[in-house]
């Protein structure tokens, strides 16, 4: 069965959903999944595991992610993006580069940020999206999101005024949202005009692979990185083969002091002697000894 980490560029009009099932078809096989959504209209970098990798899911949603877009000021949709229903329209013919900018930095920093009316989260039960299908309004959480880096890029004065802009921020940040608050900063409707992840985590756009050069390939394997990818970033430590066979096991092993002195976090990534991954386990302390207590073993012990 294919195992590994897939990073694709996916295109507009697909769901992540689209792209999950596409990537299932082609490799036969159902355990795949994805590591954070991207509405239809977005592109860009979507990370997936496939396989037993598939475990490793919650390790590589990223918490940063990082995007390039497009915001138009003097129009806002029931979507907060393009391809909603237009609720206003005001002339943003007055607007300057200068106010755009000083709104963004004023956007820049801890965030609450109210849900898009069009969104996957589920209130008493229903997702917010069937609320606004059939029409009936309802209170929307409230989220706290961090945007660390909001840049403009470009400004295009007009009746209907665009900005290009990059954002880097925490998990849970929705940009539609964002560009939504940004025109009520400068008292004008706004939306999400375009959008494109550069940025999932630590992965990038530079190593994503075109979604249908994936499909169309004949060997599409080959794009499957190792599940040790999952968790770049980590802490990894290498075991010899004995620790390594009692820790497959489901065994605690001693750390070596030096290897303490590496493995100042909780959580890290375990491989045997070949280098493949092993487990993610625990750094605890037993009885006076720092430890590794294995939380998810993969694959066959390692010889």
């Amino acid at each position: 069965m294919p195992t590994g980490v897939l990073i694709l560029d996916k295109p507009a009009g697909m769901t992540s959903h689209d792209v999950v099932s596409g990537v299932r078809r082609v490799l036969g096989t159902r355990r795949v999944g994805h590591a954070g959504t991207l509405d239809p209209d977005v592109t860009g970098v979507l990370v997936l595991c496939v396989g037993e990798a598939t475990r490793l899911l919650e390790y590589a949603m990223g918490d940063d992610k990082a995007y390039t877009g497009v915001v138009a000021f003097g129009i806002s949709t029931d979507t907060d993006d393009a391809s909603g229903r237009i609720l206003q329209v005001m002339d943003a013919g007055g607007l300057t580069e200068a106010e755009v900018r000083k709104a963004a930095r004023e956007l820049t920093g801890d965030l609450t940020q109210v849900v898009p009316r069009y969104a996957a989260v589920r209130v008493a039960g229903r997702r917010l999206y069937e609320y606004a299908r059939a029409g009936q309004e309802v209170v929307r959480p409230v989220r706290q999101v961090r945007v660390n880096q909001l840049e403009v890029l470009w400004f295009a004065a007009g009746s209907v005024a665009r900005a290009g802009f990059s954002v880097r921020g925490s998990k849970g940040l929705y940009v539609r949202a964002l560009c939504r608050d940004w025109g009520a900063q400068l008292h004008l409707p706004a939306h999400m005009a375009a959008l494109r992840r550069t940025a999932s985590g630590p992965f990038t756009l530079d190593e994503a692979v075109p979604y249908r050069e994936f499909v169309e390939s004949a060997t599409p394997e080959r794009y499957l990185l190792p599940p040790l990818t999952a968790l770049r970033g980590w802490p990894c430590v290498q075991l010899g083969t004995a620790a390594a066979a009692r820790l497959s096991q489901g065994q605690a092993v001693p750390l070596s002091v030096g290897l303490q002195v590496a493995c100042n976090q909780t959580r890290v990534a375990v491989v045997g002697p070949h280098a493949a991954l092993l487990a993610v386990a625990e750094v605890v302390q037993r009885r006076g000894q720092v430890l590794l207590r294995p939380m998810k073993v993969f694959g066959k012990r390692e010889p």
